[in-house]
């Protein structure tokens, strides 16, 4: 597979991912734009140990939770969750909203829903994170849950 295969195919699923990061749509772009520069750099010595899915979510991933770590240093106030966003323009509401939501789940969750959203497959989810598939499906079970509430919490079920 070319770089420019791979590019095609995920950059729009990384993008969504990094955007369940950050709910930034500037930064999700930076995100996505170091993934890729990663992957560019060791595409010639990916040895098809795991799939070119799981191998781009997995550097997407790192690179989205170094980009959290780098921000948690560095002191800054958030937003309460209450505050009225104005969405992006290209952005539907509901799936801004729903980004936002997502921004307000711990880390982990954040990149399982994330996952879970772009349909990776349990396995290859449980394959990122390092734990089994069962625990996955738990969790996954347990953030929907998180989010309805969430959603339900601000009418928006």
């Amino acid at each position: 597979m070319t770089f420019e295969e791979i590019y095609t195919q995920y950059s729009p699923k990384v993008y969504r991912l990094c955007m369940g990061y950050v709910n930034d749509p500037d930064q999700a772009k930076d995100l996505v734009q170091d993934t890729f520069i990663q992957v560019w750099d060791y595409l010639p010595g990916f040895r098809n140990e795991s799939g070119v899915g799981t191998w781009v979510f997995t550097i997407a991933t790192n690179t989205c939770l170094r980009q959290l770590k780098k921000e948690k240093k560095q002191s800054r106030t958030e937003m309460p969750l209450q505050l009225e966003e104005k969405p992006a323009d290209t952005m539907d509401e509901q799936v801004a909203f729903l980004y936002k939501c997502i921004a307000s789940l711990e880390e982990n969750e954040r990149l399982i829903i994330s996952l879970v959203l772009e349909e990776v497959p349990q396995k290859q989810i449980a394959d990122i994170i390092g734990i089994s598939e069962g625990n996955i499906r738990v969790r996954i079970h347990r953030i929907k849950e998180k989010l309805s509430s969430i959603m339900k919490y601000h009418g928006q079920l």
